[in-house]
């Protein structure tokens, strides 16, 4: 649901699909550490099922890591790829933090996260002026499933496709809120610049779910790359 506005500016031209990663939302929550790999062969299964030959992968954050997974093991199935506020690999003082993150998750469950969350989510003006948007985003932390968020984090924890990207032959477009701290500018020029011919757009007046706070600015750098 957080892709709303994308649809509504998609949807005159083109099909749109929108998915629950596993583990959240209505996909199932197994137990156990998921791995790129794994989330990766999630979305090939679902085009197959859907019979959809080639698509342009749209990810924020979690689903940039999948779709930078998806254009290393199935480039054939991708038209273009936006990766937005997120990163090819974390500094190992930040990857060092996930084991603490699964083990307070494990105890205390999601709700201790809702705060901390929505202030690196979104700007302080932003949160402000959208009390209704903050909360909605915030219920949506609270009903994920403890054992769908802990998989995804042993993903993110083992996180390292940087060196790999060099081999994405997607057309690719890298987009980041100007004030992502979690995924912050200087990780999407990274990746970027990683990726042969990616082009890179930094957005003003977001932080790391560009795509609500920024939306128009999102839509029209999305419609443009895609219809080029």
């Amino acid at each position: 649901s957080i892709w709303e506005s994308q649809k509504s500016a998609l949807a005159p031209r083109r099909t749109v699909l929108r998915y629950d990663i596993r583990g959240h939302g209505g996909s199932k929550a197994l137990a156990g550490a998921y791995d790129f790999d794994l989330l990766a062969a999630d979305v090939i299964g679902l085009l197959d099922a859907l019979k959809i030959e080639r698509a342009s992968f749209v990810g924020i954050s979690l689903g940039g890591m999948i779709g930078q997974a998806l254009a290393l093991a199935a480039p054939q199935r991708l038209d273009r790829l936006v990766l937005a506020d997120t990163t090819g690999r974390y500094p190992p003082e930040a990857q060092a933090t996930w084991p603490e993150r699964i083990r307070q998750i494990d105890a205390a469950g999601l709700e201790p996260l809702v705060g901390p969350t929505l202030e690196r989510w979104f700007t302080a003006p932003y949160r402000a002026a959208h009390p209704e948007v903050a909360e909605r985003i915030g219920n949506i932390i609270r009903a994920t499933p403890v054992a769908g968020y802990v998989g995804c984090c042993h993903a993110i924890a083992a996180l390292d496709f940087l060196d790999r990207v060099k081999a994405v032959q997607v057309p690719t477009l890298v987009l980041v809120g100007e004030q992502d701290v979690g995924t912050p500018p200087a990780m999407a020029r990274e990746l970027a610049a990683a990726i042969p011919g990616a082009r890179l757009e930094v957005i003003k007046g977001a932080a790391h779910l560009s795509n609500i706070e920024q939306a128009a600015t999102f839509n029209r750098l999305l419609t443009e790359f895609l219809a080029a």
